[in-house]
């Protein structure tokens, strides 16, 4: 089993004054304004919440926002690229492995943010096209009404007892669900195998991890897999949920955020990203319920730490280059 400390998802539409930063530079409030769109498969209300903080330090941008699953927000870029016009200037989605796509395609501006420097060097392309942003593990979020005993493993998902109660996001959607897909694939203690046994259980499969929690916290399954931080604001809100974290280990992903290559207002592109990196833009993840990435800033209570988990890992390049056929393999096993 690979298993080790990692080291390594509506429109936000800004127009700007052409003026640009500097590489490395950071923005002046000032010198910045106009229309940027931001697209990103963050939840809506944390997606408001970034943009009317950013909102409050430059005030003369218009931010509107693309959000929907990662693979729909990339179906939508891709859907730009083909007619010549994209219309995104900020990304923000669930993995670096979509980020080294579009960065193999050369659709990546290089913006290396002097923020990043109090990012940790694995998580920051070392090219600039991309920064994460936060850490987010996929994890078990069970029912505390329904089960009386919280599970350790992830073997719980395919245990004959939990047969026709349980459910997890689809890879076609949800690009936290389709890393899941290509690194558990590709580990020896889970294979193809995992996922066979999960169809032969019986799991429910759904767009997104908002429907897992929803579906869980409702008692209509007993366990899902899921991103963490939805399971302890969801908790920590009084929802009849628990976050368990398998022995196994987790999958992590970091939310990358990057800027379009022809970006229409990359002034205030580079102003959004060096926000987000920011002391303040992390210490505004953490209070929404993030575990930021940026050193210094504390997870917020229910969170492990990058460092107190056990991340389950694979080859980015293989990952990325393999994604469409493990998404089709997964079609073909579960249905679309």
């Amino acid at each position: 089993m690979s298993k080790f400390k990692l080291g390594v998802a509506a429109l936000l539409s800004i127009t700007l004054f052409t003026g640009c930063a500097a590489q490395g530079e950071t923005t002046n409030s000032g010198d910045v304004s106009g229309d940027l769109s931001f697209y990103t498969s963050q939840p809506d209300v944390d997606a408001e919440q970034l943009v009317s903080a950013f909102n409050e330090k430059y005030p003369d941008v218009n931010v509107n926002i693309f959000r929907s699953g990662t693979e729909e927000v990339i179906s939508k870029v891709m859907a730009e690229q083909e007619a010549g016009d994209v219309q995104a200037d900020v990304l923000l989605v669930a993995d670096a492995v979509t980020f080294e796509s579009l960065k193999e395609q050369e659709m990546l501006l290089s913006y290396k943010s002097e923020e990043a420097n109090e990012i940790p060097e694995e998580f920051v392309d070392p090219d600039g096209t991309y920064t994460g942003t936060k850490v987010m593990s996929t994890a078990l979020v069970v029912n505390s009404e329904k089960v009386s005993e919280m599970p350790t493993s992830w073997k719980v998902l395919s245990d004959p007892s939990s047969s026709g109660s349980t459910i997890m996001p689809s890879p076609l959607y949800s690009g936290a669900a389709a890393y899941n897909l290509g690194v558990l694939t590709r580990n020896d203690d889970f294979g193809w195998d995992f996922y066979e046994s999960l169809k032969s259980n019986d799991i429910t499969v759904t767009e997104g991890n908002g429907a897992v929690l929803k579906a869980v916290a409702a008692g209509e399954e007993s366990y899902g897999m899921v991103v963490d931080f939805i399971v302890a604001r969801a908790e920590a809100e009084g929802s009849p949920v628990k976050l368990v974290y398998p022995e196994e280990g987790v999958p992590v992903i970091t939310e990358p955020i990057g800027i379009m290559k022809n970006t229409k207002n990359e002034a205030a592109a580079k102003a959004f990203v060096d926000f987000v990196l920011s002391e303040e833009g992390q210490k505004l993840a953490a209070e929404i319920g993030y575990t930021p990435i940026r050193k210094g800033v504390e997870a917020p209570e229910g969170l492990k730490t990058i460092e107190e988990m056990d991340v389950l890992n694979a080859d980015i390049k293989e990952l990325y280059q393999a994604r469409e056929d493990d998404k089709a393999q997964f079609s073909e096993l579960f249905g679309e």
